[in-house]
């Protein structure tokens, strides 16, 4: 198959399916989490208790990802990946129901908030079983050289459906309301389910079936401890997510300091949506193998300057470039690291690599937004969001001048 092919991977029937699979379910989490974030603002006016929703996310997805990745490569993946969407559904029905009218109108709002962050705890444990199972999947639906393009397409419809996901939510709040909002979701969700029923189910590759929870994640963490292109990547990238947390203070933003409202604050979330649909199709035209270190430290290097313009500009469509660039650089980086742990792992350690990715950088998307809630608290929300983005600089000159091999990393030979 051509390398160069833009549509390589879109030539496997089951990866467009799993494309819409993934963008279903990836704008429901995103608009969930920020339908609640927003009310759990509006109910406390706190931005410390934003960071609480982070951190309630964040202590179960670490705890279980390790043990999700175990499992994930000894069992087979279309079941799993049915299990976890049906336990996020239950826990969308849950938010559905705390945020209705009934809810409202016999508790209290202390009770309100427990309940929320008890959800959001739940959801943490399932969310552990996400990545090693999409990562895991993707490889057994495309072919090898398909691997780079798949990496961008999924990767681009993850990054569109996460920031269009909170862009909706924003524009949902101000037009039907929470509840209504959390209808959305459910439907999104319930989609999901029934379109994965028409993938087939795949074979398990890891040869080593039975093998001893503690041998398994020994393995799974040594690879990524020695492979230094894997290691380095989802390092940086862990540091820019942690440090890179603004987008959780959206709301202070928009209520307190741009002064625009639930619809404004849609636009800001609909911001970074614009800069992640161009990488979208852009990445598939530009092969990202090619220079693949240089351009990740490129492209997180942009991604942290975005941060600190948004956090000096009290402009709001200066905010707006900001925020369309923190979305399309981020959009860059996560193609490029995708790409480098779909060529630099092998099929049998996929689910436990990918739980290590997890923990490096989907857990610190939440770590990021209790660090940004807590810098808030203590600094002020401005010079948190600036403290946020010269942290990520200071990261990519510190992996630039420590693992100067690695802007050297080129995957062309690897497809």
């Amino acid at each position: 198959m051509n390398n160069h092919d833009p549509y390589a991977a879109l030539r496997f029937k089951e990866f467009n399916l799993f494309l819409l699979i993934r963008f279903l379910l990836v704008l429901g989490w995103s608009m969930q989490f920020i339908i609640i974030e927003w009310e759990v603002y509006n109910l406390t006016k706190n931005p410390l208790s934003l960071g609480l929703i982070g951190l309630f996310e964040i202590i179960p997805a670490i705890s279980m990802a390790l043990f999700a990745g175990h499992i994930v490569d000894q069992k087979e993946k279309k079941k799993l990946f049915l299990f976890a969407i049906i336990a996020f559904l239950f826990v969308s029905f849950g938010f559905f129901i705390v945020t209705s009218n009934y809810t409202y109108s016999n508790y209290n709002s202390k009770q309100i908030l427990i309940a929320i962050y008890l959800l959001v705890f739940v959801g943490g444990f399932i969310r552990a079983f996400f990545g090693p199972i999409i990562f895991s999947l993707v490889a057994l639906i495309v072919s090898k050289s398909a691997y780079p393009n798949a990496a961008s397409w999924s990767s681009s419809t993850w990054q569109l459906a996460s920031v269009m996901g909170p862009a909706f939510a924003g524009f949902s709040i101000g037009w039907i309301g929470i509840n209504y909002s959390m209808g959305f979701v459910l439907i999104a969700v319930f989609m999901a389910l029934l379109l994965t029923l028409f993938i087939k189910k795949k074979p398990i590759l890891n040869p080593k079936i039975g093998e001893p929870i503690k041998d398994s994640l020994k393995a799974g963490l040594s690879f990524v401890f020695k492979t230094k292109s894997i290691l380095v990547a989802i390092t940086l990238d862990m540091v820019a997510v942690l440090f890179g947390g603004a987008i959780a203070l959206l709301p202070i933003y928009a209520q307190d300091i741009l002064n625009v409202g639930s619809e404004g604050f849609g636009m800001l979330r609909a911001a970074p949506a614009v800069g992640a649909l161009i990488i979208m199709f852009v990445s598939a035209y530009i092969p990202v193998a090619r220079n693949a270190g240089k351009k990740l430290l490129i492209a997180i290097f942009c991604f942290g300057t975005s941060i600190i313009v948004f956090g000096i500009s009290s402009f709001f469509y200066l905010s707006l470039f900001a925020l369309f660039m923190y979305g399309l650089t981020d959009g860059i980086s996560m193609i490029i690291r995708q790409t480098i742990l779909q060529l630099k792992t092998p099929d049998e350690v996929r689910g436990r690599v990918a739980s290590v990715n997890s923990i490096f950088i989907g857990s610190s998307n939440e770590l990021g937004a209790f660090e940004s809630g807590l810098t808030a608290k203590l600094m002020g929300t401005v010079p948190a969001v600036i403290f946020g983005g010269v942290m990520t600089l200071i990261a990519v000159g510190f992996t630039n001048f420590k693992f100067p091999d690695f802007k050297k990393l080129d995957l062309s030979n690897d497809v």
